[in-house]
Formats: structure tokens, C-alpha cells, sequence
């Protein structure tokens, strides 16, 4: 194989493994983060804006709030609240989240799960302090879902559940939020153990390629072996 067949083999590759990368982490990537007063991120504070992956936990001060923006959502986590993000839902551990979604995204607390009744415009709050869930359908209907089943709650209307026994594991992950844990890790494309992996696969495939090539005829003695 020649030093050009052997270039664009390895070219190929590249070509394959890391646009595919940047697609992943493009996945990752659901929302934007905006702060109003202090706020923390997995346990680190957070500047005025970042970027929020799933699975990240946010907690407000009692004097901060916090928005969570996305393509048709807003989530506005209001004060004293910690909230894990999960992309199609917010999980509410502690505090109050008001939800505006054209796109369905729901609001967990324990047990107790509420999303919009439809796909249009909708306005929702959820607060839960110490197992007390309080919902309110402020523009549009909601569902509520909980053990006991699915029950409607029309717009301007409110309904209260109790979900006391899941209180004390909130109370622990609260505790665990407001420590220093790491900070919230980036796409996918910023993964070690990816980036690494793509780079072992590029170079494995070249000592491959280059093992296997044919040695390049000389300019002086273009037969090989020279005759």
C-alpha cells in the first residue's frame, strides 16, 4: 500500500470516530443553566450561566433563584430548592419548580408525577417541602400521577398529595448536594475514557495499515528488488 492509500485510510477513520463523538455530546447538552444569585451545580457554585447535562443536580439559596432553559421549556427553579435535571423531566427533591412547556415536560416529586394534559402552552407549579406536594395548574391542565392513579387538574385549579415517605432519602441527598462534590462533568466528547478509546482505535488501525503496506519503490531503483 502507498504512503497516499495509507493517509487516507487513517483519514477515514478519523472521519468516522470523532463526528460521531460530537453528536453524542451534542445529545448530552439539553439545556442552558441561568442563575440569579448564588446557585450550585453538583455541589460547586455556578457563574451566571452554564450548560446543564442530565443527571445534574441544581440547588438554589434562599435568597437565588435559577431558569432552566431549553427548546420549549422553561424551568424556573424558585428559592431554597434542589432539583435534579433529567432532560424530558425535572426531579423536585426539595423546594418549588414552575414549569411553562410547549413539549410535555413533567415534574416529578417522589412518588407524584406531573405533566401537561396536552401539547400546547402549559404552566404548572410543583412544591414539595417535607413530603407535602403541592401542585397548581396556572395556564392549561395538568395530570397527576401518583400510587393511588392519574387524576386531572384543570387550569386554575390545585390539589395537594402527601408523600412523606419519601421525605427522609430527600433529606439525605440534600445534605449530599450542599457538600463539595465534583463539578459537573461535560459532553461525552470531553470523556476520557472516549476520546482515549477513539485515539487507541485510530492509532491500532494504522500500525495495521502501515504493517501491511508495501515497502515504497525507491526513486533510484524503482523494481524492488532491484534488478
Amino acid at each position: 500500500m502507498s504512503q497516499s492509500a495509507f493517509r487516507s485510510a487513517v483519514c477515514c477513520l478519523l472521519a468516522i470516530v470523532f463526528p460521531a463523538q460530537v453528536m453524542l455530546a451534542g445529545e448530552t447538552a439539553s439545556a442552558m443553566l441561568y442563575t440569579n444569585g448564588a446557585a450550585w451545580l453538583n455541589g460547586s457554585e455556578v457563574p451566571k450561566s452554564a450548560a446543564v447535562f442530565s443527571g445534574d443536580m441544581l440547588q438554589t439559596r434562599p435568597d437565588s433563584t435559577a431558569s432552566i432553559q431549553s427548546n420549549g421549556s422553561n424551568v424556573m427553579v424558585l428559592a431554597d430548592s434542589l432539583v435534579k435535571f433529567e432532560g424530558p423531566a425535572v426531579e423536585l427533591e426539595h423546594g418549588a419548580v414552575r414549569v411553562t412547556t410547549s413539549r410535555g415536560l413533567a415534574a416529578r416529586a417522589g412518588d407524584v408525577t406531573v405533566k401537561p394534559a396536552s401539547n400546547s402552552w402549559t404552566e404548572f407549579q410543583v412544591t414539595d417541602v417535607d413530603g407535602r406536594v403541592q401542585i397548581a395548574a396556572n395556564k392549561g391542565d395538568v395530570t397527576v400521577q401518583d400510587d393511588k392513579g392519574t387524576t386531572t387538574v384543570a387550569q386554575g385549579q390545585q390539589t395537594t398529595r402527601d408523600d412523606t415517605a419519601d421525605t427522609e432519602k430527600k433529606k439525605k441527598k440534600r445534605r449530599r448536594a450542599a457538600g463539595a462534590a465534583p463539578a459537573a462533568g461535560g459532553g461525552i466528547m470531553s470523556s476520557a475514557p472516549v476520546v482515549y478509546g477513539g485515539l487507541g482505535a485510530v492509532g491500532v488501525v494504522a500500525v495495521w495499515v502501515w504493517t501491511r503496506s508495501e515497502p515504497p519503490a525507491s526513486p533510484v531503483c524503482p523494481t524492488d528488488p532491484c534488478q
